[in-house]
């Protein structure tokens, strides 16, 4: 499966052209790619265009390693009669209602009702909106709900959308347009908040601002430990081909993120675009939105479960859990130690970038990078993965205390920085505090009914990195 002429990609924000375009610098994991002469000329500026075989091997491999995105302006619509939606819905007539009235023209649109207690509504605007009805005796969860339309499905590609979703005009269409790549088997919108009655609680403006479900600004690929390791499909267009059997309907959480993982692990892409949207009605009382919190910490053990490699509460390389427990242990020399062992990273890196300009230079940014990350990730673990072992180490230990209490506070700074919140520093501090706990609550609660620790064992290994290095990260493009 080969890109078609005119496909075209651009390097990601995080990629760096070193060298006047002689080697590219990104990707997750981060690798350095070496361009090939034959290669350079293909790189315009930031972009590749596809016009042969060389320009298509290219682009698909700079795609591959998260170095690049697809333009999506550039790529052609594919028209709307070849996509069937599908609607999980259990007691949500006037959310339905309200979804299939965004509903472009020319999608027809399948209607499960998933064992209503009270059918007669659904059923009525199910008629009223000229959309199909299928009605489940029990209820089997969204997955299973999702299954039995995509069953019914006869076009070529196929839009789930939950009932509280309402969708833009133009968000299948995007949407559409990532399917010029024949990998690609899913692709996700950005979603939003809906502004309706009653959602402007401090909670609803917490959840616009930093709602689970939001992937951010930037397109990405989907796949497991990348900046975008998940996408919800509370939304999403997907290959009916690709699907094969769909959800496993055995999972009430997390059958989103399997579905996911599965496609990847299967050869395919799933990509995130945010320049289509759709949106959601966010949970906006406090009991509903904690409880929804804690609901989706019990899929860890499940996904725990099926991918074992892919789920962790971090992952982090063995010199930066070094440096990491240094600065946690703060002590006299935890300080020299980190600075140490980041030095001599430094070092090690610099010796693989031989031959490019500056090496040590850049060795040094990504030493930081990682420092970063592994202080983000040490951040999470304290604050939300392992929160209740945490509060135990608070009542024995100084240390520990003063360490969660610098996390909090950097943590908050931090992420109230990176959204447009319409909350106050202190009530948007108090929510994601309560959506910290709320989530490891739920970790913690599945780990402990299954007698397992996989959902809450962090990833500390080389082994992997070094695998993938040697598969992908120097050879020539």
């Amino acid at each position: 499966m080969t890109l078609p002429d005119g496909f075209v990609v651009e390097l990601s924000r995080r990629t760096r052209v070193l060298d006047g375009g002689r080697a590219l610098l990104g990707g997750y994991p981060t690798r350095l790619v070496r361009l090939t002469t034959r290669a350079r000329p293909l790189l315009s500026g930031r972009r590749v265009q596809v016009a042969d075989a060389a320009s298509a091997a290219l682009a698909d491999r700079l795609l591959e390693l998260g170095m690049a995105d697809p333009v999506i302006a550039e790529l052609p619509d594919d028209p709307l009669a070849r996509c069937t939606l599908v609607v999980p819905v259990r007691d949500r007539a006037r959310e339905l209602d309200r979804l299939l009235a965004s509903v472009p023209a020319g999608i027809e649109a399948i209607v499960v009702d998933d064992a209503s207690r009270r059918a007669a509504p659904i059923a009525r605007v199910a008629a009223e909106r000229g959309a199909r009805l299928v009605r489940l005796e029990t209820n089997v969860g969204p997955g299973g709900a999702r299954n039995a339309g995509l069953r019914l499905v006869r076009t070529p590609f196929v839009v789930f959308a939950d009932s509280d979703i309402v969708l833009e005009p133009d968000t299948v269409r995007i949407l559409l347009r990532h399917f010029a790549d024949p990998r690609v088997a899913m692709a996700a919108p950005r979603i939003v908040g809906l502004a309706i009655e009653g959602s402007d609680t401090w909670v609803g403006r917490y959840e616009d601002a930093r709602s689970s479900l939001d992937l951010g600004s930037r397109p990405a690929a989907v796949r497991p430990r990348s900046p975008v390791s998940w996408a919800s499909t509370a939304c999403v267009v997907a290959r009916v081909d690709a699907l094969a059997e769909g959800f496993d309907a055995r999972m009430r959480v997390g059958e989103d993120v399997d579905l996911g993982w599965r496609l990847v692990e299967a050869g395919w892409r799933v990509r995130y675009e945010p320049a289509a949207r759709a949106s959601h009605e966010h949970r906006a009382r406090f009991l509903d939105w904690f409880t929804r919190k804690a609901v989706y910490g019990t899929g860890a053990q499940p996904l725990a479960e099926r991918h074992p490699r892919e789920v962790a509460p971090a992952v982090l390389a063995p010199w930066s859990t070094v440096v990491l427990v240094a600065l946690l242990a703060q002590r006299r020399w935890s300080v020299p130690l980190a600075l140490a062992v980041a030095a001599v990273t430094a070092a090690r890196i610099a010796r693989k970038l031989d031959g490019i300009r500056h090496p040590l230079a850049w060795a040094a940014w990504l030493t930081g990078n990682g420092i970063v990350a592994a202080a983000a990730q040490g951040m999470a673990l304290l604050l939300r993965h392992w929160w209740p072992a945490t509060a135990l180490a608070c009542l024995v230990s100084r240390r520990v205390r003063r360490a969660v209490l610098v996390a909090a506070v950097a943590d908050v700074a931090l992420e109230y920085r990176r959204n447009d919140a319409r909350l106050d520093p202190v009530r948007f501090g108090i929510a994601r505090r309560l959506d910290d706990l709320a989530y490891g609550a739920g970790v913690w609660f599945a780990a402990i009914r299954a007698r397992s620790l996989a959902a809450l064992r962090p990833d500390v290994s080389g082994a992997e990195r070094a695998a993938r290095r040697r598969d992908a990260s120097h050879g020539p493009a």
